[in-house]
Formats: C-alpha cells, sequence, structure tokens
C-alpha cells in the first residue's frame, strides 16, 4: 500500500486511541484497525488499564477471521512483547497469521522498545514503522516522556490580565481571570492528568480545592510546596476530598490525617529532586498552577513540556506580573470556550 492509504489507516487509529483517555492510563492511549482488499474489517482500542489492548480489541471484532491472513492491521503504538495484566500482542497477531502490521511510533517502554516488532518479522510478518509518528507519539506524550525522561510530563499552567498580571496588587484574595466555561475546561485538564502543583502563598491567598468538580473524572494528586509547614489545616487542600502531597522540612504539627509527605534535601535543587518523588510513584503528569516564584523556577530550568496561557479581557492595574514567556517556544493561539488561549508544546 502506498503512504496516503496508509495513514489514512492510521489516522482512524489515533481517533480510536483517543477513545481511551480516561480509563488508559497508566498505560498508553492505542489504537487498532483491520483492513482487507481496502475495506476495514474491524476496529478497536484500549478501553481500559488491565483490559484487553487494541490489538486483540480489533481482532476480536472482526466478523470473518478466514480474512486475517489476507490482512494488514494498522496500529499506533508498537505491539507489547511482554507479559503484564495481558499476553504479549506481538504473539497475539503472530498466532493470527496476519500479513502486515504498520506502526505509529515505537513504544519507549523498557519491556517492549523494538521488542514486539523483532517479534513480528522473527514470525514472517511484513511490518512497517514510522507512519504518523509524530502524531503518534503526541497522543501518548505523558507516557512517552515519563519513560523516556523519566520524570512527569510538565504541564505550566497560568491566566493573566489583559494587562498582563496574573494577580492584583494588595490582598485582593481570589480573582478569577478565567470565564465559567474556561474553568470547566481547567477541570477536564486535572482529570486528564495525575497530579497539580502549587506554592505555599497560592495556596494561602487562593485556598484552591485542585479537585474536578466542574468535569466527571479522577482528582489528581495535590502537591504543595510549603517547606516550612506553616499553612493552615483548615485549607481545602487537607479537607480529605484528594491526596495531597506536601513537601516539607517535617511533617505538620497537628497530625493531618490526608496527608503525605516529601522531605527533600532543601541544600539541593528542590524541583528535580521532587520530579524523581513524583517518576517514584508512578505520576506521568503534573500540572504547574503557580505562583510566581513557582513557575519561574520550571521555567528557569526548563523544565516544562507544554505551557497554557489564558489570556483574560480584565484589566488589573499593577499587581503581579505574569511569567515572561520562553523566546524559543512555539506558540499556537485559540479562542475556545469564552477564551482566548496561548498553548506551546515541545516536540516529544
Amino acid at each position: 500500500m502506498n503512504n496516503d492509504t496508509d495513514e489514512k489507516y492510521m489516522h482512524r487509529c489515533l481517533q480510536l486511541a483517543a477513545c481511551g483517555r480516561f480509563g488508559a492510563p497508566p498505560n498508553p492511549m492505542v489504537g487498532a484497525v483491520v483492513v482487507c482488499d481496502g475495506r476495514i474489517i474491524g476496529e478497536g482500542y484500549h478501553v481500559r488499564c488491565g483490559g484487553p489492548h487494541a490489538e486483540v480489541n480489533a481482532i476480536n471484532s472482526v466478523c470473518d477471521k478466514s480474512l486475517l491472513p489476507r490482512s494488514t492491521v494498522y496500529v499506533s503504538l508498537e505491539p507489547c512483547a511482554h507479559y503484564g495484566k495481558t499476553p504479549p500482542c506481538a504473539d497475539f497477531l503472530a498466532s493470527k497469521h496476519v500479513k502486515r502490521v504498520v506502526i505509529g511510533c515505537v513504544d519507549p517502554f523498557a519491556a517492549v522498545s523494538g521488542r514486539g516488532i523483532a517479534r513480528l518479522r522473527a514470525a514472517g510478518i511484513e511490518v512497517k514503522t514510522g507512519v504518523l509518528a509524530n502524531e503518534c507519539r503526541m497522543l501518548n506524550r505523558r507516557f512517552i516522556t515519563f519513560h523516556s525522561k523519566k520524570r512527569p510530563y510538565i504541564i505550566l499552567k497560568w491566566a493573566r490580565s489583559a494587562d498582563g498580571y496574573i494577580a492584583p496588587a494588595g490582598n485582593a484574595g481570589r480573582t478569577f481571570i478565567s470565564t465559567p466555561l474556561s474553568q470547566m475546561c481547567s477541570h477536564r485538564l486535572r482529570a486528564e492528568n495525575d497530579a497539580i502543583l502549587v506554592g505555599r502563598h497560592t495556596a494561602e491567598t487562593d485556598n484552591p480545592s485542585l479537585t474536578v468538580r466542574l468535569w466527571y473524572g479522577k482528582n489528581p494528586l495535590r502537591v504543595v510546596l510549603d517547606s516550612e509547614a506553616v499553612l493552615p489545616s483548615s485549607l481545602h487542600l487537607f479537607d480529605g476530598e484528594a491526596e495531597t502531597l506536601a513537601v516539607c522540612r517535617a511533617p505538620y504539627t497537628d497530625g493531618r490525617k490526608s496527608v503525605e509527605y516529601f522531605h527533600p534535601d532543601y541544600s539541593r535543587d528542590i524541583i528535580s529532586q521532587l520530579l524523581e518523588n513524583l517518576h517514584v510513584r508512578g505520576i506521568q503528569s503534573l500540572i504547574v498552577e503557580g505562583g510566581r516564584k513557582v513557575l519561574d523556577g520550571f521555567l528557569d530550568n526548563n523544565l516544562w513540556d507544554e505551557i497554557i496561557v489564558e489570556q483574560g479581557h480584565c484589566l488589573f492595574g499593577g499587581g503581579t506580573e505574569a511569567p515572561a514567556e520562553p523566546a524559543h517556544a512555539v506558540w499556537e493561539s485559540t479562542t475556545r470556550w469564552g477564551a482566548d488561549f496561548r498553548i506551546a508544546r515541545k516536540p516529544v
């Protein structure tokens, strides 16, 4: 088949894979399509972690299994080659004697990483790789970053006023720049990621809940930087609605039951230690919501994979200036949910 045909079916794999956005993690999102004589005869995606993988669902959906030896299987991520919660998909495809397998991108997970491709070829199956590879990698950017860089995928997020401030002057308390619709979308973003981080000042001033209240999904792990453990227990962060990880020198003296702790070495860089700890915890993605000092700490160390800036229409006339956007970032501007956004993503 030519490249245009392969790309057409790989686009369908990506559409299917995205259906697993909330169920597949911490596994990657994967879609698969079975094609015979120019016609799709089977489709599937990885619905939920622990369930059958995309290739298995696609093959099982084929009504006439006698067509499989003449068929091409398209899959957005390299078929697995190890026993986890399910048997290896590479072996499964080989057992069905499919003619050809077209793969979007290689799986960086150490137990796979080329082994699935090798098994397919050893079984005499024609294998093509790298079809829409960038798009396939971008879909699973959290999973790929976690396994290749040994840290969470990092999203820096802030909202700024029309005159360039993220907070007004003085002790005005929490001030909303976002629209009701963009707030709902922020909660969707939380449901799609594993953890969310704020500093002590933001926790005190805004008293955020950092939970998924306006969207369906799981709450992220709440991470707060509070080196001296001075935040009061009355804050929403300690209400038990979601897990909270306090980064501090010593535990809170009042024995808060809903809090886990990470005690870094404060003579060394805190952020790198925290990212290492989150990786060990299996946290694949982290949203950093500030404030300014915390955001600058990540920006100054070039520790970001994605930046989301919401441009508000209000004027503060002074206050805390928004962080300086990285000069080398490639930005996309978009208007949605009644708000203007600037979004930058590094290649995966």
